[in-house]
């Protein structure tokens, strides 16, 4: 099964609802523990802040005081705060320095439970897209890996904190379902750039899809 995709046209400058049919998944879905969540997220839809829209096809699961690899492993600190919020919160730190990359909290208040979202398909707003991502020379380049979509979606720290699900007025990002389940058989294998841990088969994806990064570092579950 390959995930819908939709209209390709410029999204709004600015997005003061949804930009995209659907209606947040429910909180307990998120409850749980993140290898649990992370296949579950496929499927799901991100909404930028401006409006761009992409459908999750790649994801990461992170635990926090049981995972080496985890942000939250070491305790709380000002970086990684938003990680110990509750499910639905949204995580974003910079890697390296350079790329944003995007998280969706999970488990219970103060686990320190995420899972990354490395890739989605682009829906729409593709022109707004190209336009942050030069480099990008296909649509398959847009958006197949985390810094990259966020880039693509125009998300960055000053959205870190905010509740996907019920987000604030004006500007936001959101996590919506638009009714499309996730692969009955994801691709599944060990996560991407992983020092400590690196043997947990952490990182989903949906197969077959082109905007996936990295796809030959996995295996059919």
């Amino acid at each position: 099964m390959t995930p819908p995709t939709g209209p390709s046209d410029e999204a709004p400058a600015a997005a003061a609802g949804p930009a995209w049919p659907g209606e947040p998944p429910p909180r307990r879905l998120l409850a749980r523990p993140a290898p649990e969540v992370a296949p579950d997220l496929l499927g799901k839809v991100l909404v930028g802040p401006t409006g761009r829209v992409g459908r999750i096809v790649e994801v990461e699961a992170y635990g926090g005081g049981d995972d080496p690899a985890s942000h939250g492993y070491r305790g709380l600190t000002p970086r990684n705060r938003s990680m110990f919020g509750p499910p639905g919160t949204l995580y974003v730190y910079r890697s390296h320095g350079i790329h944003w990359c995007a998280n969706v909290v999970c488990g219970e208040p103060g686990e320190a439970a995420a899972v990354l979202v490395r890739a989605v398909t682009p829906l729409t707003g593709l022109a707004a897209m190209y336009r942050d991502r030069p480099a990008a020379r296909r649509d398959r380049d847009l958006c197949s890996g985390p810094g990259k979509l966020c880039a693509a979606l125009a998300i960055d720290a000053t959205f870190d904190g905010q509740d996907l699900l019920t987000p604030p007025e004006g500007p936001a990002v959101r996590l919506l379902d638009d009714g499309t389940p996730p692969p009955v058989d994801p691709v599944v294998g060990p996560r991407v750039g992983v020092g400590r841990a690196a043997e947990r088969p952490w990182r989903w994806y949906w197969p077959g899809v082109e905007h996936v990064s990295h796809p030959r570092r996995v295996r059919p579950a």
